[in-house]
């Protein structure tokens, strides 16, 4: 333990300040200009500090996720979530310079002092890319755990430090083997954990993100804001390595939700974190005694709609705040009491209501809830899954991913929403508590009678109809088990299988979005063997979902007791409910696996006879996007 604080404390301050963990902005090493990654605009910004201005904004593709300064030179690099690219920019002339293809969804990056090289985590398939930036190749891939989005260097860049999304799990891979060496596990119900960062002169890791307590379904039970502290040394040093600290409970009674990440002030004295949820910003003493770790100072700053990255001044005056929702990077200085300047950094996207859409989807605070702990976004990250089965008052419930939503209503597992406005009833129920968009009366909700059917909530409210638009206008990107559109071998002959009336799938996963589902009465629910349980309420019959980008949303069947592919076509499938797939040989399910593993080879329409009209349709395109043209 002594090596390791040693190791950590002869290393340089600068650590910290540039490139070393993952975020949508990025400080330069002399602390005159900011980057900032435009997510939902597929841009750049250049911010100079000295003038507080806009200088650039680049245009970089779909869903940009992280930014590094590289060394101290006029580049930077950028991930590109949706098309699987790095881009390499020159600050300086707000050109792209390099456009390098990588592995499936880039998420976060950082890169060494020297800017020789840089390191991207891949959240599926679960890799590290390396790069070497003088010839913008990738030289190597690391394994880096399921799921990986936060990534950080150590203070001697000898190792990286990677986080789980859906676990919170860290990972240190050390850069000599390209090896895991060491893994910090946490609770059952740790989630979306999105950053990592590294304390500079001490062995210790913080990790922001959320608990899930799937077994409860309230809005003040079920989710709970977490810093997560990991003590970076060998595990026979140290029995407890790990610590979680309830930042709720942390500010007394002031909740606060969705911890994205934080960042630490140059002498290390104090920690900023920031809150995408209620739009707040912790000022943290931090405590190096290994035990209390950090102290609030003061209760949380309001800081903006919906900060979704901090960084702070090299020479530690100033704290710099984006908040995405006000496309603004706000300065404060570094005690946060002051706003110092407000830089806006792009225009808002799409549409207003998809930007107003957004807003409550993603927000904890007034009137989609009144306890503050949970959003939507909290179980539907950007649209995603939380890999959780909920115990909800209807049964047992897999939290679906959201892509493709706005061709396959009815919504729910049980078809008991027949449009997005029809959460209003979550939004006023136990989940939620809150007040509501709409401002009428609409029929009460008595036991588990799907009165939603009957209730008409589309058109009565507009910000209710915005909350559908944001939450029907999420699109699918090709799979990566079929690059360039083209099946494999295996998938050829899974698609085969799949067709046959021997196995049955295209009898209910039909059509260009692999569902039968429709609007038209009655729906068409199907028994697929589960709902069996006593916790079930809403019977056995359920909605057939899309498998479009199944390969990435396990579990699987509407109570998830399916963990893998090839346990939904096997020991889920005893009794050949859920197509015929019994009689199938072990090659033969490795094939059929192969094709569904594929979806989407192609992408699928933008408008179906099951199209529903509230949501954003993005103007035609001359050309495709890269991804779409592999």
């Amino acid at each position: 333990m002594f090596r390791a604080a040693f190791f950590f404390s002869i290393l340089v301050p600068a650590f910290c300040l540039a490139g070393s963990s993952n975020s949508l902005i990025d400080v330069s090493p002399d602390g005159k200009r900011l980057l900032a990654v435009n997510a939902d605009n597929g841009t750049v910004t250049v911010v100079d500090l000295t003038k507080r201005s806009k200088v650039h904004e680049i245009a970089i593709g779909d869903k940009p996720e992280s930014v590094t300064w590289i060394g101290r030179s006029d580049l930077a690099a950028v991930t590109v979530y949706r098309e699987d690219l790095v881009i390499i920019l020159d600050a300086g002339t707000g050109k792209v310079v390099h456009t390098l293809k990588v592995d499936d969804e880039p998420y976060g990056i950082v890169s060494t002092r020297d800017g020789k090289t840089a390191y991207v985590t891949h959240e599926y398939p679960g890799k590290v890319s390396e790069i070497d930036l003088a010839t913008r190749k990738v030289v190597r891939q690391l394994d880096a755990g399921v799921h990986p989005r936060g990534i950080a260097l150590s203070p001697d860049e000898k190792r990286l430090y990677v986080c789980e999304f859906f676990t919170g799990i860290l990972h240190a891979i050390d850069l000599s083997s390209g090896k895991v060496v060491d893994s910090w596990k946490g609770h059952s119900t740790d989630n979306l954990a999105r950053h990592v960062l590294i304390h500079p002169t001490r062995p210790k890791a913080y990790i922001s993100h959320i608990r899930s307590k799937v077994q409860v379904n309230h809005g003040d039970g079920s989710i709970f804001p977490q810093v997560t502290i990991c003590d970076l040394v060998p595990v026979e040093k140290k029995a407890q390595r790990r610590t979680s600290i309830g930042m709720d409970s942390f500010n007394g009674v002031y909740v606060t939700a969705n911890p994205w990440e934080s960042a630490l002030s140059p002498d290390n004295r104090l920690l900023y974190t920031v809150y995408a949820g209620t739009d707040d910003m912790n000022v943290s003493e931090v405590i190096n005694d290994d035990y209390v770790e950090i102290r609030a100072l003061g209760r949380p700053r309001q800081v903006g709609r919906h900060p979704r990255a901090v960084r702070t001044s090299p020479d530690g005056k100033e704290v710099y705040v984006y908040n995405t929702i006000d496309f603004q990077v706000v300065v404060f200085d570094s005690m946060a009491y002051k706003k110092l300047a407000m830089i806006t950094v792009c225009d808002p996207p799409k549409s207003p209501e998809w930007v107003r859409g957004k807003e409550l989807f993603v927000t904890a605070k007034y009137p989609m809830t009144d306890r503050r702990w949970i959003s939507c976004s909290s179980c539907h990250p950007d649209g995603h899954h939380d890999a959780r089965v909920w115990k909800n008052p209807e049964g047992l419930r897999r939290t679906p991913p959201m892509f493709g939503m706005a061709h396959t209503h009815p919504l729910h597992y049980s078809a008991d929403r027949d449009e997005v406005q029809d959460f209003e009833y979550t939004i006023r129920g136990r989940l939620m508590a809150g007040v509501g968009l709409l401002k009428e009366r609409i029929k009460p909700k008595s036991g588990h009678y799907p009165i939603e059917l009957e209730e008409k909530t589309g058109g009565r409210s507009k910000d209710l109809d915005a909350l559908a638009i944001y939450s029907n206008s999420f699109t699918f990107t090709l799979s990566p088990h079929a690059p360039g559109g083209k099946l494999s071998n295996d998938a050829i002959r899974g698609k085969e299988l799949f067709l046959s009336d021997a196995v049955g799938c295209v009898k209910c996963h039909n059509g260009p979005y692999f569902s039968d589902s429709t609007l038209t009465k009655p729906f068409k629910l199907h028994d697929v063997g589960t709902g069996r349980d006593a916790l079930e309420k809403m019977g056995t019959k359920f909605d057939t979902p899309t498998l479009l980008g199944i390969y990435r949303s396990a579990p699987y069947l509407h109570d998830g007791s399916a963990k893998t592919l090839e346990e939904l076509l096997t020991t889920s499938n005893k009794e050949d409910k859920h197509g015929k797939t019994s009689h199938l040989k072990p090659n033969e399910i490795k094939d059929l696996v192969a094709f569904l593993k594929s979806l989407p080879y192609e992408m699928p329409p933008d408008e179906t006879p099951n199209t529903v009209k509230d949501r954003f349709v993005a103007p035609a395109k001359k050309t495709m996007s890269r991804r779409e043209s592999r």
